[in-house]
């Protein structure tokens, strides 16, 4: 048994918080919001892919005291909210082995600039889940694979990570995890091309089904090329998007289309109900920006990521970019960013 901290009490954290709890560890759930860990207070109530029940957490207001004598910490936070958890680790004067879960595109490379504990990042959530409402999670998936990494000096997070999830698959360095994001490729077409279907019916239809037309699913082609391209000039070979969701768990048969809309664990998701949803405020800001990052050390063009993120920095006006300098890599080629993750 470990004591775990899981860093986030939204739904992919109470998901974790209930797995893991259910499988014998010692857990601890906290959140950068009092009111949102007050859901908690009765412990986390779960239904779906884990059973039904409620599951006995500790809810811990204070970082610190969450952190102290902990094994292991696990961050289920959006990555917009990652600014604010590194000054709070930093603020808690935090060593723990910390998890990003998931890391999304550059987790490890943007967190590392102010953490300088154990760090490890997963590719993928490694939970399908929702808040159907105030202290209930709804778990429709559990990741069957996901891909993990640590940076240098940091081999203890990834073990500690292998172990709490058994599905965690070890990669090569954090960049073959992070290119194997599947959300980098599965949200921003549809949620950009669809952004006025979005407004103007508050997300009233289903994302992964109606939401994937025949042409947001060539954009999504496109952009899973670029991504296979830019894997290929760090070294690495990954599995299309549709063969990882499949690995996953995520996505049925067929081609990538057909495979998003009959994916079991996404099919009753719906759209996002406005612009502020994480969709646009994480996936573009936080997951194609990055990601155009990584695509300029190594010289590779990917004007439909490009594309997608110029469209979707217009329609939200947000600002606050993970570029080149948030992840430590400006003015690095392919050799000088391999060289800071092996």
């Amino acid at each position: 048994m470990s004591v775990v901290v899981v860093l986030g009490a939204g739904a992919g954290g109470a998901a974790a918080a209930a797995d893991l709890t259910l499988r014998g560890h010692d857990v601890r759930l906290w959140h950068p919001r009092a009111e949102r860990l007050e859901q908690f207070a009765g412990g986390v109530a779960y239904r779906g892919a884990l059973g039904e029940g409620v599951a006995a957490v500790g809810v811990v207001a204070d970082l610190a005291t969450a952190l102290d004598g902990a094994d292991a910490a696990v961050a289920c936070l959006p990555a917009v909210v990652r600014p604010r958890l590194v000054s709070a680790l930093a603020e808690a004067r935090a060593s723990t082995p910390l998890i990003l879960d998931p890391g999304g595109v550059g987790g490890a490379l943007h967190v590392a600039q102010t953490f300088d504990g154990p760090l490890a990042t997963l590719s993928t959530l490694t939970y399908v889940a929702r808040l159907a409402e105030p202290g209930v999670v709804n778990v429709t998936g559990v990741a069957q694979r996901v891909h993990g990494a640590a940076l240098p000096g940091g081999e203890r997070a990834l073990e500690l990570a292998q172990a709490l999830f058994p599905c965690v698959a070890p990669a090569r360095d954090v960049l073959a995890a992070d290119l194997a994001n599947v959300n980098l490729v599965l949200h921003p077409p549809g949620a950009v091309l669809g952004a006025a279907w979005v407004e103007s019916t508050g997300g009233d239809f289903r994302f992964y089904v109606e939401g994937m037309t025949p042409g947001v699913v060539r954009v999504l082609e496109a952009l899973d090329a670029e991504r296979l391209a830019v894997a290929r000039a760090y070294g690495h070979e990954l599995e299309a998007l549709a063969d990882e969701m499949r690995a996953i768990g995520t996505a049925g048969a067929g081609e990538v289309g057909d495979a998003i809309r009959a994916g079991g664990a996404n099919a009753t998701i719906k759209a996002p109900d406005s612009l502020e949803h994480r969709y646009y405020r994480e996936d573009i800001a936080y997951g194609l920006a990055p990601f155009c990052a990584l695509a300029g050390a190594a010289d590779v063009d990917v004007p439909v990521a490009s594309s997608l993120l110029a469209l979707g920095l217009a329609a939200t006006a947000d600002t606050d970019v993970v570029g080149a300098r948030a992840l430590g890599i400006e003015g690095l080629d392919v050799r000088g960013v391999l060289a800071r993750v092996r």
